[in-house]
C-alpha cells in the first residue's frame, strides 16, 4: 500500500479505532504509540549486479508497558494528526511504500507490509504480514525462476518435491 492511500483511509475513517493485527488472529496492543515515522530511500545492488533504488515510508508501533491495562485503541484522526504533523516537517513521498515496524515479547522485530484493510462502524483495522525474502536476479544467478507445482500428499522422498 502506498502511503498516499493509508492516508486517504486514514481521513475516511477518522472517526473509528485503529487496530492493527501483526500475525493472525494477533493485534497490537491498545497501549500502542507511534513513536517515529521514517522516510526512507533504498539504494540497493542486487546479486545479478542490477542497481535499484526506492523510498519507504516505515512507521514505527510501540506497545507502552505504563498503559498496557489500556483498552481504548487509538483513533484513526490521531494517528492521522500524528503523520500530518511529521510530514509538516520532513515530507512523506506520497507514492512510497507504506510498512509499519514492529515488536512484543512474543513477535520479533519486523517490518510488516500492509496485507488487507477492513472496517466496520466502529474499528479500521490494518492487517499486516511479513514479507519474505526473495532474490531478484534468480535468472542471472541460474535459479530456476518458476518451480514445478507438487502435491503435498504425494511428496515421497528423492522425488525433488520436498
Amino acid at each position: 500500500m502506498k502511503t498516499q492511500e493509508f492516508l486517504q483511509l486514514l481521513e475516511t475513517h477518522s472517526g473509528k479505532a485503529l487496530l492493527f493485527e501483526y500475525a493472525p488472529g494477533h493485534y497490537v496492543g491498545a497501549n500502542y504509540h507511534i513513536t517515529e515515522i521514517k522516510n526512507l530511500t533504498i539504494d540497493s545492488v542486487d546479486c545479478g549486479a542490477r542497481a535499484d533504488s526506492w523510498n519507504e515510508t516505515i512507521i514505527q508501533l510501540w506497545e507502552s508497558p505504563e498503559e498496557k491495562d489500556k483498552t481504548e485503541y487509538m483513533s484513526a484522526l490521531k494517528a492521522l494528526g500524528i503523520l500530518k504533523k511529521v510530514d509538516g516537517i520532513r515530507a512523506m513521498d506520497r507514492d512510497a511504500e507504506v510498512k509499519f515496524e514492529y515488536s512484543n515479547a512474543r513477535f520479533h522485530t519486523a517490518q510488516l507490509f500492509v496485507d488487507d484493510v477492513l472496517w466496520d462502524n466502529n474499528k479500521f483495522l490494518v492487517k499486516l504480514a511479513v514479507e519474505k525474502t526473495d532474490c531478484k536476479a534468480k535468472e542471472a544467478c541460474g535459479i530456476p525462476v518458476t518451480v514445478g507445482v507438487s502435491n503435498e500428499n504425494s511428496c515421497a522422498p528423492g522425488s525433488g518435491c520436498c
